[in-house]
């Protein structure tokens, strides 16, 4: 009987960062489940890892449910093998005055941010744990060090997020699995830095916003750390990003 390839789970496999993730891992071999709310919208990187030779299912599914992210690990673990790797990667970023943020606001992004990744590192670790070996990744931002002006939804949820990453690495560690939270410390290329934020993203040709593919490098070279060298909480930035 052929053992199935392990398997990577994107939550929010984006058109930028998490579909970078997740053609990494698909290039190492693992099988890549990749989720956003529309399954439509993941065709083109399906498309792009089946076509360099990898294995890539799509998933539609709404992370802020119980219901749908115990099924979702539940269907994977039975019907497409074992998950090795979890990374949440939702963002939830907004931007507004305090007197301008309406509890709706509120309370969606601590739901998409926060909530929606307990979930998933919940139902991760409870497949992880019986094997004794896992990593789960929970991508955090500048927000979740510091608020800022106009961000207050924003980094309330990345702070609760990053407590979660801290309070499950010290739980699952000895358990053998192995829980970061990288900081994404700067803009992103992406058409929404380029479109809203053009004077940062000319800083592109300065090497002066954060490639996609660098960031999923550091997250495999996370993956891959022996663990008596772990790393729970590391820094990507630009090499002229102010702290």
């Amino acid at each position: 009987m052929t053992t199935p390839a392990p398997v990577a789970v994107v939550i929010g496999a984006g058109d930028a960062t998490g579909g970078a993730i997740a053609r990494r891992f698909a290039r190492e071999g693992f099988t890549l489940c990749v989720t956003r709310r529309n399954a439509d919208s993941l065709s083109e990187l399906v498309n792009q890892i089946e076509a360099d030779g990898g294995k890539a299912h799509a998933f539609g599914c709404d992370a802020r449910s119980e219901e749908e992210m115990v099924g979702l690990f539940e269907h994977i673990e039975r019907e497409i093998g074992p998950v090795e790797v979890a990374i949440f990667n939702i963002g939830a970023n907004v931007r507004f005055g305090i007197t301008e943020t309406t509890a709706r606001v509120y309370r969606k992004v601590w739901e998409m941010a926060a909530f929606a990744g307990f979930l998933a590192g919940r139902e991760a670790a409870r497949v992880m744990v019986p094997r004794n070996k896992g990593t789960i990744i929970f991508t955090g931002a500048t927000a979740s060090l510091r608020g800022g002006k106009g961000f207050s939804a924003f980094a309330s949820a990345k702070f609760a997020l990053r407590a979660l990453a801290q309070s499950m690495a010290r739980e699952l560690g000895p358990e053998g699995i192995h829980v970061v939270h990288p900081i994404i410390d700067g803009a992103i290329d992406t058409a929404f830095i380029r479109d809203n934020f053009p004077e940062r993203y000319a800083l592109k040709d300065r090497d002066g916003i954060l490639d996609p593919e660098h960031i999923a490098d550091a997250y495999w070279t996370l993956h891959r750390q022996p663990r008596d060298t772990w790393t729970h909480e590391l820094d990507l930035r630009p090499w002229m990003e102010t702290f």
